[in-house]
């Protein structure tokens, strides 16, 4: 029996046991309690575009949110206008021909991707390649699954490219996936066509699924790549990809998977389990959005250069030592050598400067040295951050000059 002021919980799967709240699911309730109380933080952490997808994406939604026949369940594998545009996109950007029918399957964001692709090929035991640094999506997922994971080291020594040689010396054969992300987060790292070369050759070698999270690809970058362009990697590989950086519809949920039709087939049998289709006329604005010509990516690009330049000088404020080739919404750092850690060093520019860079160690063991700050802040508050981190470093220098 129930006794009164006690409450009897169910006790959580075991499952739960493996992973904890996602950090910035954390520190964004510490964020809102200090604005709370007044205190005017600047959240420079979160990858969220703050600028709105193109006009006639907008009024795509809403015109055909009156039409009563839109607002039935779709069809699991998306609306047919749909793939035929992201098979466009990919022709017309990454150079790689998609078969509309059969190689696209449609996502709620690439992130419900993560998920989808480890269900339809990890069993519990099966070991999965996993970046240091990297995002922390790939192994909450391989832990939630039972998988078990095999870190690879990135690192600046290497160009955070990974080491296929070091890994080839190790026993591979219970590999299964090995998660890429290139262009890089949260280094900025560029794709190259030798490093997609290398990774398909080494994925069709030890039969390992090779799969690539892409993106960042548009964002101050001017070459698109894709893994699937490489002579054989569909074979071996599937990508996914976002229109939430790419044109600033990150709270749309509108990603895809890509890739060979029998992988993309068992991922659908996963999908299809999972949820009953998107709503139509948000895929009916992705078709829009997919057919934004070069122009739309030039013009955002303009605005992410200023905010980087800026950027730059709040990592200089700080004495952190960065590339300034890095492509993508985020400048990944390395912070001063007397600093103690990645989350010290965050916590105290919190404290100090009320502004918050996200600390590298969330990515891993690999980022215990660097922090990642967003451009997705208007260029007037990233200058407000410099002010405030350039009026700290000064009253510091005057103290021990």
């Amino acid at each position: 029996m129930r006794k009164e002021g006690k409450f009897m919980k169910i006790k959580t799967a075991h499952r739960l046991e493996v992973v904890s709240e996602y950090y910035f699911s954390r520190k964004l309730k510490e964020i809102a309690a200090l604005r709370q109380q007044g205190i005017d933080v600047i959240n420079l952490g979160i990858g969220s575009p703050d600028m709105a997808p193109a006009e006639e994406v907008i009024e795509t939604v809403v015109c055909e949110s009156r039409k009563p026949e839109n607002h039935a369940y779709q069809s699991y594998s998306g609306i047919p206008a749909l793939r035929e545009a992201y098979a466009n996109w990919y022709r017309e950007f990454f150079g790689v021909q998609l078969n509309p029918e059969n190689e696209i399957l449609p996502l709620m964001g690439s992130k419900e991707g993560i998920m989808h692709v480890s269900m339809a090929f990890l069993n519990p035991g099966d070991e999965v390649l996993i970046p240091n640094p990297g995002y922390p999506a790939y192994s909450a997922v391989a832990r939630l699954l039972g998988a078990r994971i095999r870190y690879f080291d990135l690192t600046e020594a290497n160009l955070w490219y990974p080491d296929l040689d070091a890994l080839e010396k190790t026993d591979l054969s219970g590999v299964k996936i090995m998660w890429v992300n290139y262009p890089n987060m949260p280094t900025g790292t560029r794709a190259s066509a030798e490093l997609f070369t290398a990774l398909t050759a080494f994925g069709l070698r030890h039969n390992i699924l090779i799969v690539n999270d892409n993106p960042y690809s548009f964002i101050l970058n001017e070459e698109q790549l894709s893994l699937l362009s490489i002579p054989g990697a569909k074979e071996i590989a599937l990508e996914l990809n976002s229109l939430s950086k790419s044109h600033n519809m990150a709270g749309w949920r509108m990603g895809m998977l890509a890739g060979h039709s029998e992988y993309v087939s068992a991922v659908l049998q996963v999908k299809s389990n999972m949820d009953s289709g998107m709503f139509k006329p948000l895929q009916l604005a992705a078709v829009k959005a997919l057919q934004q010509p070069g122009n739309w990516y030039r013009q955002l690009n303009e605005i992410y250069r200023e905010r980087r330049n800026v950027a730059f000088e709040i990592l200089n404020a700080l004495q952190c030592t960065y590339d300034k080739n890095q492509t993508g919404m985020f400048v990944w750092a390395k912070i001063p050598g007397e600093s103690q850690g990645s989350e010290q060093f965050s916590d105290s520019i919190l404290e100090k400067n009320q502004v918050f860079l996200s600390p590298g160690f969330i990515f891993g063991s690999g980022g215990t040295r660097y922090v990642r700050l967003s451009l997705c802040t208007e260029k007037s508050r990233l200058q407000e951050a410099a002010s405030r981190i350039k009026k700290k470093s000064i009253i510091k220098q005057e103290i021990f000059s």
